[in-house]
C-alpha cells in the first residue's frame, strides 16, 4: 500500500523527520498562522491548536467521542484487506510526533502514544486507540485550560508488529538504544527480498541509515504512558472500566530445526524411521508440559509455526521447523522454561535418531515493571473520575516494554469485546475508549506537574 494520506482528511501526516520518531517537535506556544505543520495537526486532531474558550478546571473532562470514533473508523479504511479486517504493514504510513509545550519546557517531557501498523486481517483498535486517543487526551486538557509544567508529547511508533521484517517494536527498540538492532537492520530483508533501508526510503524516509541518531538518552522523558485495549477478556468479564498495568510480560522467541532421513510413507517400516515431523510434534507437546509445570498462570508458551519438508502426504518428513514463543513477567521462571525446552529438544533428537540442526534463541527480552508513580497517578485519576479499575499485568508486549528502558513507564487498559484482538472481531465501545482517554488525560496532567 502506497502512501494515501493526502486523500485522508483527518490523517494527512507529515514526514516530520528521516527517522521513526521525529526529534523536532512543534512548539505550540509560538504559532505561525501559515505554518503547514500546525494546519496539519489541526486537521489531524479535529481541533484548533489555540482555542479561546476553555473550561476552568479538570473537574469536567470532555471527550469528543463522536469525532474520535470517526477517526478510528476512517483510519481503519487504510487497509490491504477488506473490512472489517485491517492489514496495515510497516512503511505504508508515516510516523508523527506532536507536542503540548509546558510552562517549564526545559524539564523532561511526559510522553504517551502507541502504534497504528496492523498485522494481516486484524482489527482497528489495537494501537490506534493509543495514538488517536492520546491526541484527544491532549485536546481534553487544552479544552479544560490545563497548563502543564512539563511538556506533553504524543508518539506514534514505527512497526510495533513484526509482520514485515520479523522484528516487533522496531521503533521503540531503536529509541531504547538497541545498537544490535541498528546493525541487524543493515542486512535485514522482507519476504520479497526488499531491504529494510529500501522500504524505508520508498515510504519517504531519507538518510535512514543513520539509525543511531534516534537513540534516546535515559531520562529524555520523565514518564511514558500508553493507552491500549486489554487484548484479553478480564476487564469485560468483571465489568471493570480501567486496567492499570503493573508489569509487562516479555517474550522469548526460539527457532528449532530437526533433520531426519525421510523416505516413502509406505515403504519405510515404523521401527526404521527417523521422522523429523514426529520430533517436532513431540517438542511442541514438551513446550506445553514445561510451561504448565512452571506452576504459574503467568507463564505461557506457544508453538506458532510448525513446518514439515517435503510436505507431502505420502512422504516421511525429513526436516521440520518450529518457532516457539514463551512469555512471563518473571524472567528467571521464563528462562527456566527455555532451558527445559532445550533439554527436551536434545533428548528427542537422540531418542528419535534425528539431528537437532538448529536451536536458536532469536530474542530474550526481559519483562518490565511499571513505575510506581505512574501506577498511583492512573489509580488516582480513575478514582477521581469515579471509574472502576483493577491492577493487572499485560501478557502481550507493547512499545512500553522498551520505553521502560529509557523512561519510567506505565499502561492503561480498557475493555475489549470478549478479549478479541488481532482479528476482525476486535472491538471496543466508544464509551470505554472515552473513559480511557479521560484517565489518560488526567494521568498525564498529574505527571506533568511532578
Amino acid at each position: 500500500m502506497k502512501i494515501m494520506a493526502m486523500r485522508f482528511s483527518i490523517y494527512t501526516l507529515l514526514v516530520l523527520s528521516v527517522y521513526f520518531i521525529s526529534n523536532c517537535p512543534v512548539n505550540l506556544a509560538h504559532r505561525n498562522e501559515d505554518d503547514p505543520t500546525i494546519k496539519t495537526m489541526e486537521e489531524f486532531s479535529g481541533y484548533p491548536i489555540h482555542e479561546s474558550h476553555f473550561l476552568n478546571s479538570l473537574s469536567s473532562l470532555s471527550v469528543d467521542a463522536e469525532t474520535l470514533q470517526k477517526q478510528i473508523d476512517e483510519l481503519s479504511s487504510f487497509s490491504d484487506s477488506p473490512a472489517p479486517s485491517v492489514t496495515r504493514i510497516l512503511y505504508s504510513e508515516k510516523d508523527v510526533l506532536s507536542r503540548r509545550t509546558g510552562s517549564e519546557p526545559e524539564l523532561a517531557p511526559v510522553s504517551t502514544g502507541s502504534h497504528t501498523d496492523a498485522i494481516p486481517y486484524s482489527g482497528k483498535y489495537d494501537g490506534v486507540v493509543g495514538v488517536l486517543g492520546a491526541i484527544e487526551a491532549i485536546n481534553v486538557l487544552k479544552r479544560s485550560s490545563f497548563k502543564p509544567k512539563r511538556s506533553l508529547d504524543v508518539i506514534m511508533f514505527t512497526s510495533e508488529e513484526p509482520t514485515r521484517f520479523g522484528i516487533g517494536c522496531l521503533g521503540s527498540r531503536l529509541l531504547a538504544r538497541s545498537k544490535e538492532l541498528a546493525q541487524q537492520l543493515e542486512k535485514t530483508v522482507d519476504g520479497q527480498n526488499v531491504s529494510f533501508f529500501d522500504a524505508a526510503k520508498s515510504a519517504g524516509y531519507m538518510n535512514v541509515e543513520k539509525l543511531s541518531t534516534v537513540f534516546l538518552v535515559k531520562g529524555s522523558y520523565s514518564a511514558f504512558v500508553e493507552l491500549h485495549i486489554e487484548q484479553g477478556p478480564i476487564l469485560e468479564e468483571e465489568a471493570t472500566s480501567i486496567g492499570i498495568v503493573t508489569a509487562i510480560a516479555a517474550p522469548a522467541s526460539i527457532k528449532v530445526d530437526f533433520e531426519g532421513t525421510g523416505g516413502h510413507a509406505g515403504a519405510v517400516l515404523m521401527p526404521k524411521r527417523n521422522d523429523a515431523g514426529l520430533a517436532a510434534a513431540e517438542l511442541a507437546l514438551a513446550v506445553e508440559k514445561h510451561v504448565l509445570e512452571s506452576g504459574s498462570i503467568d507463564t505461557v508458551g506457544t508453538v506458532g509455526i510448525l513446518e514439515l519438508h517435503p510436505g507431502a502426504i505420502n512422504s516421511i518428513p525429513s526436516k521440520s521447523h518450529l518457532e516457539i514463543d514463551t512469555r512471563d513477567i518473571d524472567e528467571e521462571r521464563r528462562n527456566s522454561v527455555i532451558d527445559k525446552i532445550y533439554e527436551s529438544a536434545l533428548n528427542i533428537s537422540k531418542r528419535r535418531g534425528v539431528k537437532l540442526s538448529e536451536y536458536k534463541i532469536v530474542n530474550q527480552d526481559p519483562p518490565a515493571l511499571s513505575d510506581e508513580l505512574i501506577i498511583k497517578a492512573a489509580e488516582s485519576a480513575s478514582q477521581e473520575l469515579k471509574l472502576t479499575y483493577k491492577k493487572m499485568i499485560s501478557r502481550a508486549y507493547h512499545d512500553s516494554l522498551f520505553m521502560g528502558r529509557v523512561s519510567p513507564m506505565g499502561m492503561i487498559f480498557i475493555p475489549c469485546y470478549k478479549g478479541y484482538s488481532h482479528k476482525p472481531e476486535e472491538f471496543a465501545t466508544i464509551d470505554h475508549i472515552a473513559d480511557g482517554v479521560k484517565v489518560l488525560a488526567l494521568t498525564l496532567a498529574k505527571l506533568s506537574l511532578s
